[in-house]
């Protein structure tokens, strides 16, 4: 690892990794290279391309090269087989940290994480009006919100991530056609991140999207489905490294400007590769 800095952790993001039956040898690269750029991984879901028991083995034998910590969560694509816990399972024996709903702490930076799910943006977020079914769909959108939301709020660090499937803001759709934004993730999901600002937000889903865009307060939301990485940076390895700064003790006790603020979104707090 050239060029680290010890006050700053580095985070490296993919999502959209479909692992199969056939992926053996294939990921591996891709993970040794994220351990050696980060000081920690993050997978934005869509594991497996089926959620099947046999694809999760292949993913955890393929991040068997990965030396520093994992912290993920599931797609839609896990859920395919109905068995979301067998995917959570074995890679949670493999030493990944799935979270849905939960929140956890690497080196000091909080992470908060839960798949999300779709409805739409702004105006065009679908109501909970009419049919049952209309109010399911809904419903489980707000019920994602407010996993992100009890997660985001059991964190007491300064420094915050969260990771999700579905995209919070409809700037890192752009590009997909439009007929299916509203399946590509929903509004609801940036409220939360809007009462418990975070530096930075991770998703993955939208294949055909863009890299980056942000929150209406200003925080990077990064895309990170490996399939747009692969199309967009072809020259670059296929997942995206941010640095945040390290807390230390004396930094809590005389803060910078950028480390106080909320969130934290300039160049000096975030820097994203």
């Amino acid at each position: 690892m050239q060029n680290r800095s010890p006050a700053m952790v580095r985070f490296a993001a993919v999502g959209d990794l479909h692992a199969n039956k056939d992926s053996g040898g294939a990921l591996r690269p891709l993970f040794a290279q994220a351990s050696e750029a980060a000081d920690v991984l993050l997978l934005c879901g869509d594991l497996t391309d089926y959620g099947t028991a046999e694809e999760a083995k292949v993913l955890a034998d393929e991040l068997s090269v990965v030396k520093i910590p994992i912290v993920a969560i599931l797609g839609n694509h896990d859920f395919e087989s109905g068995t979301p816990e067998v995917v959570v399972d074995v890679l949670s024996k493999a030493g990944v940290r799935v979270l849905d709903g939960e929140a956890t702490e690497i080196e000091g930076v909080g992470i908060a994480g839960t798949k999300g799910f779709a409805g739409g943006f702004g105006r065009g977020s679908l109501g909970g009006w009419g049919e049952p079914a209309i109010k399911l769909f809904v419903q489980e959108a707000l019920n994602e919100a407010l996993k992100l939301e009890s997660a985001l709020a059991k964190l007491r660090t300064r420094r915050r991530i969260a990771l999700l499937h579905y995209s919070p803001v409809i700037g890192t759709i752009e590009g997909e056609p439009m007929d299916i934004f509203p399946f590509l993730g929903s509004s609801r999901l940036e409220e939360p991140l809007l009462r418990y600002p975070v530096d930075a937000v991770f998703h993955g889903h939208a294949h055909r999207g863009s890299l980056e865009g942000r929150t209406m307060n200003g925080v990077p939301v990064f895309n990170v489905a490996r399939p747009l990485l692969l199309r967009k940076r072809p020259d670059q390895p296929a997942f995206r490294v941010i640095e945040l700064p390290r807390d230390s003790e004396e930094a809590q006790e005389e803060p910078t400007p950028a480390s106080v603020s909320a969130p934290v979104s300039s160049s000096a707090a975030v820097v994203a590769k």
